[in-house]
Protein backbone atom coordinates (compact mmCIF):
# COMPACT_ATOMS: atom_id res chain seq x y z
CA UNK A 1 0.00 0.00 0.00
CA UNK A 2 0.89 3.55 -0.87
CA UNK A 3 1.22 6.36 2.45
CA UNK A 4 -1.05 9.04 2.28
CA UNK A 5 1.44 11.34 0.67
CA UNK A 6 1.47 9.45 -2.86
CA UNK A 7 -1.60 10.90 -4.08
CA UNK A 8 -4.38 9.06 -2.00
CA UNK A 9 -7.15 11.34 -1.04
CA UNK A 10 -9.39 9.89 1.58
CA UNK A 11 -12.49 10.60 2.80
CA UNK A 12 -15.34 9.94 5.33
CA UNK A 13 -18.51 8.48 4.60
CA UNK A 14 -21.02 5.91 6.00
CA UNK A 15 -20.00 2.37 6.45
CA UNK A 16 -21.74 0.13 3.55
CA UNK A 17 -22.23 -3.80 3.96
CA UNK A 18 -19.92 -4.09 1.04
CA UNK A 19 -16.73 -2.50 3.82
CA UNK A 20 -16.79 -5.46 6.10
CA UNK A 21 -13.76 -7.53 4.85
CA UNK A 22 -11.82 -4.40 4.57
CA UNK A 23 -12.73 -2.97 8.37
CA UNK A 24 -12.05 -6.49 9.77
CA UNK A 25 -8.43 -5.83 8.09
CA UNK A 26 -8.02 -2.68 9.46
CA UNK A 27 -8.85 -3.98 12.82
CA UNK A 28 -6.31 -6.41 13.28
CA UNK A 29 -3.87 -4.56 11.86
CA UNK A 30 -4.01 -2.19 14.43
CA UNK A 31 -4.63 -4.00 17.05
CA UNK A 32 -1.37 -4.68 18.56
CA UNK A 33 -1.48 -1.01 20.16
CA UNK A 34 -1.83 0.07 17.29
CA UNK A 35 0.65 -2.10 15.26
CA UNK A 36 -0.04 -5.16 13.22
CA UNK A 37 -1.48 -8.30 15.21
CA UNK A 38 -2.36 -10.27 11.79
CA UNK A 39 -1.09 -13.68 13.08
CA UNK A 40 -0.74 -13.51 16.94
CA UNK A 41 -3.86 -15.22 17.48
CA UNK A 42 -6.53 -18.20 16.29
CA UNK A 43 -7.81 -16.47 13.80
CA UNK A 44 -7.32 -12.75 12.24
CA UNK A 45 -11.11 -12.61 12.60
CA UNK A 46 -11.09 -13.11 16.21
CA UNK A 47 -10.09 -10.06 16.98
CA UNK A 48 -12.31 -8.19 14.74
CA UNK A 49 -15.40 -10.28 15.99
CA UNK A 50 -14.71 -9.13 19.42
CA UNK A 51 -14.30 -5.19 18.47
CA UNK A 52 -15.42 -4.47 14.97
CA UNK A 53 -18.35 -7.50 13.77
CA UNK A 54 -20.79 -6.56 16.63
CA UNK A 55 -21.04 -2.45 15.62
CA UNK A 56 -21.17 -3.37 11.67
CA UNK A 57 -23.76 -6.10 12.89
CA UNK A 58 -25.97 -4.27 15.47
CA UNK A 59 -24.74 -0.41 15.19
CA UNK A 60 -24.09 0.13 11.21
CA UNK A 61 -25.24 3.17 11.46
CA UNK A 62 -23.13 4.61 13.82
CA UNK A 63 -19.91 3.00 11.76
CA UNK A 64 -18.63 5.64 9.52
CA UNK A 65 -15.49 4.72 6.86
CA UNK A 66 -12.14 6.64 5.80
CA UNK A 67 -12.31 5.74 2.35
CA UNK A 68 -9.11 5.80 -0.03
CA UNK A 69 -9.68 4.62 -3.62
CA UNK A 70 -12.91 2.74 -2.70
CA UNK A 71 -11.42 0.61 -0.32
CA UNK A 72 -11.53 1.56 3.70
CA UNK A 73 -8.46 2.33 5.06
CA UNK A 74 -9.60 3.59 8.59
CA UNK A 75 -13.12 3.53 10.77
CA UNK A 76 -14.95 4.76 13.39
CA UNK A 77 -17.89 2.14 15.37
CA UNK A 78 -19.90 2.35 18.53
CA UNK A 79 -22.58 2.88 20.37
CA UNK A 80 -24.81 5.75 21.65
CA UNK A 81 -26.06 3.71 25.19
CA UNK A 82 -23.19 0.94 25.94
CA UNK A 83 -25.68 -0.89 28.40
CA UNK A 84 -28.16 -1.63 25.74
CA UNK A 85 -25.30 -2.30 23.06
CA UNK A 86 -24.21 -5.16 25.85
CA UNK A 87 -27.51 -6.49 25.87
CA UNK A 88 -27.94 -6.55 22.32
CA UNK A 89 -24.40 -7.81 21.78
CA UNK A 90 -25.86 -11.22 24.12
CA UNK A 91 -28.45 -11.27 22.59
CA UNK A 92 -28.05 -10.88 19.01
CA UNK A 93 -24.38 -11.09 18.31
CA UNK A 94 -23.26 -14.33 20.96
CA UNK A 95 -25.42 -16.62 18.77
CA UNK A 96 -23.50 -16.30 15.63
CA UNK A 97 -20.38 -16.88 17.34
CA UNK A 98 -21.13 -19.96 19.13
CA UNK A 99 -20.07 -21.91 16.11
CA UNK A 100 -17.10 -20.30 15.23
CA UNK A 101 -16.04 -20.12 18.72
CA UNK A 102 -17.25 -22.73 21.36
CA UNK A 103 -17.55 -21.53 24.60
CA UNK A 104 -16.11 -24.98 25.85
CA UNK A 105 -13.10 -24.86 23.32
CA UNK A 106 -9.47 -24.65 23.30
CA UNK A 107 -8.11 -21.48 22.02
CA UNK A 108 -4.28 -21.61 23.11
CA UNK A 109 -2.80 -18.01 23.70
CA UNK A 110 -6.33 -16.89 22.33
CA UNK A 111 -8.31 -17.61 25.14
CA UNK A 112 -8.44 -14.01 26.66
CA UNK A 113 -10.01 -12.66 23.88
CA UNK A 114 -13.00 -15.60 23.55
CA UNK A 115 -13.51 -14.38 27.35
CA UNK A 116 -13.75 -10.83 25.99
CA UNK A 117 -16.37 -12.06 23.35
CA UNK A 118 -18.32 -14.11 25.70
CA UNK A 119 -19.00 -11.25 28.24
CA UNK A 120 -20.06 -8.26 26.70
CA UNK A 121 -21.15 -6.93 30.45
CA UNK A 122 -17.73 -5.82 30.77
CA UNK A 123 -18.26 -2.76 28.57
CA UNK A 124 -21.13 -1.74 31.44
CA UNK A 125 -18.84 -0.21 34.33
CA UNK A 126 -20.60 2.32 37.22
CA UNK A 127 -18.08 4.91 36.33
CA UNK A 128 -18.83 5.59 32.63
CA UNK A 129 -22.41 5.55 33.53
CA UNK A 130 -22.44 9.13 32.69
CA UNK A 131 -20.47 8.61 29.57
CA UNK A 132 -23.18 6.22 28.06
CA UNK A 133 -22.00 6.44 24.51
CA UNK A 134 -18.91 4.90 23.40
CA UNK A 135 -16.55 4.19 20.36
CA UNK A 136 -13.44 2.89 18.48
CA UNK A 137 -11.53 4.09 16.19
CA UNK A 138 -8.68 2.70 13.98
CA UNK A 139 -6.91 3.45 11.19
CA UNK A 140 -3.42 2.33 8.69
CA UNK A 141 -0.61 4.02 9.79
CA UNK A 142 -0.33 5.19 6.09
CA UNK A 143 -2.75 7.49 7.05
CA UNK A 144 -2.47 8.44 10.43
CA UNK A 145 -1.00 12.22 11.12
CA UNK A 146 -3.22 13.85 8.66
CA UNK A 147 -6.14 14.29 10.82
CA UNK A 148 -8.26 11.77 9.53
CA UNK A 149 -8.33 10.48 13.69
CA UNK A 150 -9.96 13.19 14.60
CA UNK A 151 -12.38 13.88 11.70
CA UNK A 152 -13.39 10.09 12.14
CA UNK A 153 -14.03 11.00 15.75
CA UNK A 154 -15.89 14.49 15.74
CA UNK A 155 -18.36 12.87 12.54
CA UNK A 156 -18.85 10.07 15.31
CA UNK A 157 -19.24 12.49 18.30
CA UNK A 158 -21.99 14.51 15.95
CA UNK A 159 -23.80 11.55 15.18
CA UNK A 160 -23.94 10.46 18.95
CA UNK A 161 -25.10 13.72 19.64
CA UNK A 162 -27.89 13.50 17.48
CA UNK A 163 -29.21 9.76 19.20
CA UNK A 164 -29.36 12.09 22.22
CA UNK A 165 -26.09 10.99 24.29
CA UNK A 166 -25.01 13.55 26.69
CA UNK A 167 -21.22 12.13 26.62
CA UNK A 168 -18.86 9.57 25.71
CA UNK A 169 -15.86 7.20 26.64
CA UNK A 170 -13.24 4.86 25.01
CA UNK A 171 -10.32 2.56 26.39
CA UNK A 172 -7.38 2.34 25.15
CA UNK A 173 -4.94 -0.23 26.23
CA UNK A 174 -1.96 1.33 28.66
CA UNK A 175 0.84 0.71 26.24
CA UNK A 176 -0.44 2.93 23.49
CA UNK A 177 0.76 6.47 24.44
CA UNK A 178 0.84 8.26 21.09
CA UNK A 179 -3.26 7.11 20.95
CA UNK A 180 -3.99 8.43 24.85
CA UNK A 181 -1.74 11.79 24.10
CA UNK A 182 -4.20 12.55 21.07
CA UNK A 183 -7.48 11.79 23.03
CA UNK A 184 -5.88 14.11 25.45
CA UNK A 185 -5.24 16.71 23.40
CA UNK A 186 -8.74 15.65 21.77
CA UNK A 187 -10.34 17.11 25.04
CA UNK A 188 -10.72 13.99 26.42
CA UNK A 189 -9.97 13.19 30.14
CA UNK A 190 -9.21 10.03 32.39
CA UNK A 191 -12.06 8.55 33.82
CA UNK A 192 -10.64 6.09 37.37
CA UNK A 193 -11.77 3.25 37.38
CA UNK A 194 -11.97 1.36 41.00
CA UNK A 195 -15.61 -0.89 41.10
CA UNK A 196 -12.79 -3.60 39.50
CA UNK A 197 -9.58 -4.18 37.55
CA UNK A 198 -9.72 -3.52 33.89
CA UNK A 199 -7.13 -3.73 31.25
CA UNK A 200 -7.49 -0.12 29.31
CA UNK A 201 -7.62 3.75 30.22
CA UNK A 202 -10.79 5.20 30.18
CA UNK A 203 -10.93 8.42 28.88
CA UNK A 204 -14.61 10.50 28.30
CA UNK A 205 -16.15 13.89 26.76
CA UNK A 206 -18.59 15.42 27.29
CA UNK A 207 -20.89 16.11 23.88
Amino acid sequence: MQPASAGHRASIRPYRPADRDAVYDVCVRTADAGGDARGRYLSDDLMPDVFAGPYLELAPDLAFVLDAGGRAVGYVLGSADTAAFAADVRRRWLPLMTGKYPPDGSYGGSEWLVRELYDPERMVLPELAAYPAHLHVDVLRPYQGGGHGRALIETFLAAAARKGAPALHLGVAPANTRALGFYEHLGFHRIPIRSREVGAVFLGRVL
